[in-house]
């Protein structure tokens, strides 16, 4: 048990850092986004992927 949590113990910590940094990116830039509440929605009910998937088409948003 102990070398499984030993093991998904960095893939969570990586997984909180990614979605705290979308997290904060999106509130960051919340006024230039076009659907910020449907990129909310993504980043915490589509998991580890929506955040990827924010960064890779959500930021592009505002640029």
């Amino acid at each position: 048990m102990s070398n499984t949590l030993a093991l998904l113990a960095p893939v969570f910590i990586l997984y909180l850092i990614l979605l705290v940094t979308a997290l904060v990116d999106l509130i960051r830039h919340w006024s230039n986004r076009q659907n910020p509440v449907i990129w909310l929605l993504v980043i915490l009910l589509v998991s580890t992927i929506g955040s990827i998937i924010y960064f890779i088409f959500g930021r592009k948003d505002y640029r």
